[in-house]
């Protein structure tokens, strides 16, 4: 599957502090330790949809990673996934009387075109699950073969399950008790009642063929994989175990990352799937949870056609902490398109105070697990210090403009335009 278009990545002079992030499964901040190559993967979208504001600031907030890791001097291999064979898809497709695979081509389409105009770093691999059948069934079969999964006693729908069990160490990742993940689970995508299953909470790696859904042949017989298993075979084929960094929003702490780990780690024997597993917040709208199920999205294409710059965007998400649930209002949006404005006028006036501590208070913040607020914060002070005429170093707008630019995503050269 095709990624979107490559952005250009200014160099910075000087470096920052070693990046710490918040670890979901040790519930504290600490450093993340990668070696030449600092790995990724994150999880995409069930293309049913148009990029709404939640997916945004998921993917904002591990493109702020990738950029920090290029300043730091790595090469970053970075892989996303795209669910184009899932329930959901296919029960939107019903609805509107589309073919399932016309709309996940259309909705991937509409996504690379958002993650563009945001001037989003593209992986390295962008993958769907209908292109790594193959991987899954090969999985699937080591799972099976190893006893980490079984199929359900069930003439008629013979499908696979993993093992709950299957790994010591299950449950480490979210830390959640059994009631919770149960919960979680019946919510979110699992069939604790399905029955022949050992456990409710095993988790679905082959569905057998159904009438009216698509399936592949494989020696399981013919279906269609779980959710879980297509992120850890993508994940496992592009990048091997142990990564650095897992992530994707919280409500995919479980059962979707904790499960996807655990397949990893059974056929691997690693101890853990990932270094940091690193979750963004929810993202509600004028007090209530932004979801497709209420219809109270707000979506990045809208935005720019009506004329927003997708670097207010960018600022407006930034202006909070990644890992905090928060709301998406009027009044957000207004300030973030208001300090770009004073942005692009500041580095406009070309002189201003000596960015050096500026950038380096910067980096600072944004390794102390993407502090943006204070990050903008820095931003904004030296902003206001050029309105208050201080300072005269020739070419301080033009590095203020790269550092923003490298590490933020933001373009402040007026005329310049997403890349």
């Amino acid at each position: 599957m095709q990624s979107w278009s490559r952005v250009e990545v200014r160099s910075v002079p000087g470096t920052g502090p070693q990046l710490r992030l918040h670890d979901t499964s040790d519930a504290e901040v600490r450093p993340v330790t990668p070696g030449p190559t600092a790995t990724m993967y994150v999880c995409g979208i069930t293309p049913y949809d148009a990029t709404h504001l939640g997916h945004a600031a998921t993917y904002l907030t591990f493109d702020l990673i990738h950029r920090l890791w290029l300043d730091a001097g790595h090469d970053v291999r970075y892989v996303q996934n795209v669910t184009d064979v899932d329930d959901p898809l296919f029960e939107r497709a019903e609805r509107d009387g589309i073919d399932w695979r016309d709309l996940g081509e259309r909705e991937t389409r509409l996504f690379r075109d958002d993650m563009a105009a945001l001037r989003v770093l593209p992986p390295h691999h962008y993958t769907g699950a209908v292109e790594s059948v193959d991987e899954v069934i090969e999985l699937v079969g080591k799972l099976v073969a190893s006893g980490a999964a079984y199929v359900v006693d069930d003439a008629e729908h013979p499908d696979i399950y993993f093992r709950t069990d299957a790994t010591p160490q299950f449950g480490y990742e979210s830390n959640y008790d059994r009631a919770t993940m149960e919960t979680f689970f019946a919510e979110r995508g699992g069939d604790p009642a399905r029955p022949g299953k050992r456990d409710p909470l095993d988790a679905l790696i082959w569905r057998a063929a159904r009438d009216g859904e698509p399936s592949w042949d494989s020696p399981h017989g013919p279906g269609r994989p779980g959710w879980h298993i297509e992120c850890a075979a993508i994940a496992l084929n592009r990048l091997g175990a142990p990564i650095d960094v897992q992530g994707g929003g919280s409500d995919l702490i479980f059962p979707h990352h904790e499960f996807s780990a655990a397949h990893a780690e059974a056929v691997t024997g690693e101890r853990r799937f990932a270094g940091h597993y690193v979750h963004t917040g929810m993202i509600g709208l004028d007090g209530e949870k932004m979801s497709k199920s209420l219809g109270n999205l707000v979506f990045v294409s809208k935005l720019t056609a009506a004329g927003v710059d997708p670097g207010a965007i960018r600022l407006a998400v930034f202006a909070d902490h990644y890992r905090a649930d928060r709301m998406w209002t009027d009044a957000v949006l207004d300030a973030g398109v208001a300090r770009l404005s004073r942005w692009r006028d500041a580095v406009a006036r070309g002189t201003g105070p000596d960015p050096d501590d500026v950038v380096l208070r910067l980096r600072t913040h944004l390794a102390d697990d993407l502090d943006t607020p204070k990050a903008l914060a820095a931003i904004d002070g030296w902003v206001t210090d050029v309105e208050r005429g201080i300072g005269s170093v020739p070419d301080a707008g033009e590095r203020i403009a790269d550092a923003v630019d490298a590490l933020l995503g933001v373009e402040l050269r007026q005329g310049s335009g997403p890349k």
